[in-house]
């Protein structure tokens, strides 16, 4: 009976030294990435999403080089307020994981003005890869609607949109900066002698209604594109601890 005893016990301490082995391996995996995910979430992609912001609007004349700044059109701010509804709908944000009662006073705030960050960066996306004028911006504004009324009613998830997006806008951007870029005219000493060297391209910016900017503006935009595609992927579904 002694020896089944402690047979019983040897038992006992070995259960209880395995749980106890178990309980320390989860603690760093629980305790650690809380501090990582709100750097993250609040220092980080706050960031990301006001240098979106701010670069989405800036052109290089093509004359001078000098800085212009654009505002978005109208149609510009409805196109980020639906891709919000979109983030919501796909379940890529969800609502209340990132407002609460139990959240605090600060930490709601904080939320909220990440997400306006998010809605005021895809606003600069929009009026980032959109044509300034012409022809040329009512197709592809007409293209963004579309694609964008029909993900309204499409059933996809977060990965889904996610690469829709990318294709959405990596088009987008092709479209403007390769193409229609490469169709416009460089600026010349007049008008009258770019009429007479490029007679074909001065036609169809005259048609198009091209503005003419330098090529640095392709090369910011593309950052501004990437950087925008990075905040998305790295935009938590929910903020809970």
């Amino acid at each position: 009976m002694k020896v089944l005893a402690d047979d019983n016990i040897e038992d006992i301490e070995a259960v209880d030294q395995a749980e106890i082995s178990t309980a320390v391996r989860e603690l760093p995996v629980k305790t650690q990435p809380a501090g990582h995910n709100s750097v993250l979430t609040h220092i980080v992609l706050p960031v990301i999403f006001l240098l979106v912001t701010l670069l989405g609007g800036f052109r290089f004349g093509g004359a001078d080089n000098a800085f212009i700044f654009l505002k978005p059109e109208l149609v510009c701010l409805v196109f980020g307020a639906v891709l919000l509804v979109l983030f919501l709908r796909s379940g890529m944000i969800a609502i209340d994981g990132w407002f609460s009662h139990d959240h605090s006073g600060l930490h709601n705030t904080a939320n909220a003005f990440i997400l306006l960050t998010l809605f005021t960066a895809s606003v600069q996306l929009f009026n980032a890869v959109l044509p300034e004028q012409g022809l040329a911006f009512w197709v592809v504004g007409f293209c963004f609607f579309w694609t964008l009324w029909n993900d309204l009613f499409a059933e996809f998830d977060a990965v889904k949109l996610l690469r829709s997006l990318i294709a959405l806008f990596g088009m987008a951007f092709v479209v403007k900066y390769l193409v229609l870029a490469n169709l416009t005219a460089p600026a010349g000493d007049g008008w009258i002698q770019s009429i007479f060297q490029n007679p074909g391209k001065e036609a169809v910016t005259w048609l198009l209604d091209l503005p003419r900017y330098a090529k640095g503006t392709g090369y910011v935009q593309f950052f501004t594109v990437a950087l925008y595609l990075l905040g998305l992927f790295l935009t938590p579904r929910t903020t809970d601890k």
